[in-house]
């Protein structure tokens, strides 16, 4: 499957491009950006890959594209892809705005294209497998998960610390997905959010589940470096139960197997579990609780 990457930024440079790179059954035909001076940049890193200054027509020359952009850039050029018959690896969010969200998905679905969001927990094989025994197991009456993170630490030297995105949309909108796609395939769809504030960008989150449990989470960009960290829990008729560590080098594993969710809905036609649709329920959750959040 030849995939092209939209996107040139530190997760680009860091996750995307490495990860097709590595992937041993997609080819990595090219590379198209906002800044062309990076895109050649990333390009000539990765073995002097094609440059395309016209998204539409790297659309024209692959099978799938990857997509390591902000939501709002990732979510219009996501329709366009689908239009012009790309599968799709998207990152999540997959939008900030339910409509542009709502739009990705119509889009896949009269194109009949695979689609993969990138929720890392997902696709990190310990989590996953712990994921889907705690599903199968079921009886659960509540659960937990924080997603605490020290970016917005004036210490902090992340790539990501001065991104407007996230500095625009804080922790609810950055690691809240990953929350989600950790909650919601144990627990069932959210009937009702109770959002409140917390310090700085910190959120806290109150859900009540489709299956009758009940969840709370909070979710911080601005926490201390030595409290920062993410864990979930659920406790039920089995007992409680903890996420589990990953023990993978980084994000480029998990990535490839997002890699290999999306060859397998592409041949088999199957919905991948975290898939656009999935995508646009978080963001439908997300903005509800950001509705509540509004001054």
């Amino acid at each position: 499957m030849r995939i092209g990457l939209l996107g040139t930024g530190p997760w680009a440079e860091m996750a995307y491009a490495p990860a097709l790179s590595a992937h041993t059954e997609l080819d990595f035909a090219g590379v198209w950006g906002r800044r062309p001076e990076a895109a050649k940049a990333l390009a000539d890193r990765h073995g002097g890959l094609p440059v395309y200054e016209d998204v539409d027509a790297l659309f024209a020359d692959v099978d799938a594209v990857a997509v390591a952009l902000p939501p709002s850039v990732q979510a219009p050029l996501a329709v366009r892809a689908a239009r012009a018959g790309c599968h799709l690896l998207l990152d999540k969010p997959l939008a900030t705005d339910v409509a542009e969200g709502r739009a990705v998905v119509e889009a896949v679905e009269r194109a009949q294209v695979a689609s993969v969001v990138f929720f890392t927990a997902r696709f990190q094989t310990a989590i996953e497998a712990w994921i889907t025994e705690q599903a199968d197991t079921g009886g659960w009456f509540t659960g937990r998960a924080e997603w605490l993170g020290s970016l917005f630490d004036g210490d902090s030297d992340s790539p990501f610390a001065a991104s407007p995105w996230r500095r625009e949309k804080g922790a609810l909108w950055d690691v809240g997905p990953h929350a989600l796609s950790v909650l919601l395939p144990v627990l069932g769809d959210v009937e009702e959010v109770t959002a409140v504030r917390g310090a700085k960008d910190t959120v806290h989150l109150v859900l009540a589940h489709t299956g009758g449990a009940s969840s709370t989470v909070t979710l911080s960009l601005s926490a201390p470096p030595a409290a920062s960290g993410a864990t979930a829990e659920f406790r039920g008729r089995a007992g409680a139960t903890v996420l589990p560590s990953s023990d993978e080098d980084g994000v480029v594993p998990a990535l490839v197997r997002a890699g290999d969710a999306l060859l397998a809905a592409a041949r088999g036609g199957r919905p991948h579990p975290c898939d656009a649709a999935f995508g646009l329920r978080v963001t439908e959750v997300l903005a509800a609780a950001e509705g509540q959040l509004a001054p």
